[in-house]
């Protein structure tokens, strides 16, 4: 499933053609994705300008100038791929409709975007932009981890008395948002604390130390335009190319890359999640 960088990066690549311009008209060609669309989805879309994009953990917020906003959530194979960019950033003329384009935005610029998603576990509704974070999906999500609230002082306050794994706890998208389970494994390799440690016994100082190491990894993510794992895809059809960069994430077997370290990278389950880390290196 696509973490924050992936829809950071889809977001970024949507936001220069959809921004300013109108939906002259929305095709949904079913009745549902992982849940039901909202009633009129299609109608209520036509017409609009697109104030805006912006993400909230995992989720892509399309404002329109009706005062409702589009939520996108990706789901585990969803795309969301533009055509006929007439920026010129992406030489894609418009393809012929593929089985699994569920939704698709014809824009007043030229440009068509397709949510194509084979497996369907992708979402969309619409609410209303004042009050948004209120959503049943979004209420609950604790701050962005590339944000001022996300600091050592609240992640330290998170972890005291938490009888959790430290990997679970940075899971926990009340904890912190976005956050899945690659940048996690790379998180941990990169501070030296093993996934199987309790959270609540890490020292305070360890856990005010994995702030800025989530933000670097996050941002390096970001600039490498995420990770292509399966699926995924930039809204340009690109792969994202951060997965050539993973220290211990799918590297089972393969030699810890810490310099001097005669170790493996290893793997153990934690909550049906496959947890990569060097037994040597992480403690």
């Amino acid at each position: 499933m696509p973490e924050l960088p992936e829809v950071e990066t889809v977001r970024r690549g949507l936001a220069p053609v959809m921004e300013g311009a109108v939906i002259v008209r929305a095709d949904v060609n079913r009745p549902d994705l992982r849940w039901p669309f909202p009633p009129g989805m299609a109608k209520r879309l036509t017409g609009q300008k697109v104030v805006g994009l912006r993400r909230r953990s995992k989720y892509i917020l399309v404002d329109l100038d009706s005062g409702e906003s589009l939520l996108i959530h990706l789901g585990m194979s969803g795309r969301m791929l533009i055509s006929g960019d007439p920026l010129g950033r992406f030489a894609h003329d418009h393809p012929a409709p593929e089985k699994h384009d569920h939704v698709v935005f014809h824009m007043d610029n030229g440009a068509r975007i397709t949510f194509n998603d084979p497996r369907r576990f992708g979402a969309m509704d619409l609410l209303p932009t004042i009050g948004a974070e209120t959503h049943k999906l979004l209420a609950s999500l604790g701050p962005e981890p590339l944000g001022n609230a996300f600091n050592e002082a609240h992640l330290i306050h998170a972890f005291r008395g938490r009888n959790t794994p430290v990997k679970s706890a940075l899971l926990d998208q009340r904890i912190v948002a976005g956050l899945g389970n690659i940048y996690v494994c790379e998180t941990l390799f990169r501070a030296g604390i093993s996934p199987k440690r309790k959270a609540g016994n890490i020292a305070a100082a360890c856990v005010g130390g994995l702030v800025p190491i989530i933000r670097d990894v996050l941002g390096e993510a970001i600039e490498a335009g995420g990770s292509s794992l399966r699926d995924f895809r930039q809204a340009d059809g690109e792969l994202g190319y951060f997965q050539h960069s993973f220290d211990v994430y799918g590297r089972e077997g393969q030699p810890c890359r810490t310099p001097g370290c005669i170790g493996v990278v290893g793997r153990v389950v934690q909550s049906g999640r496959s947890s990569f880390y060097c037994a040597i290196c992480q403690r």
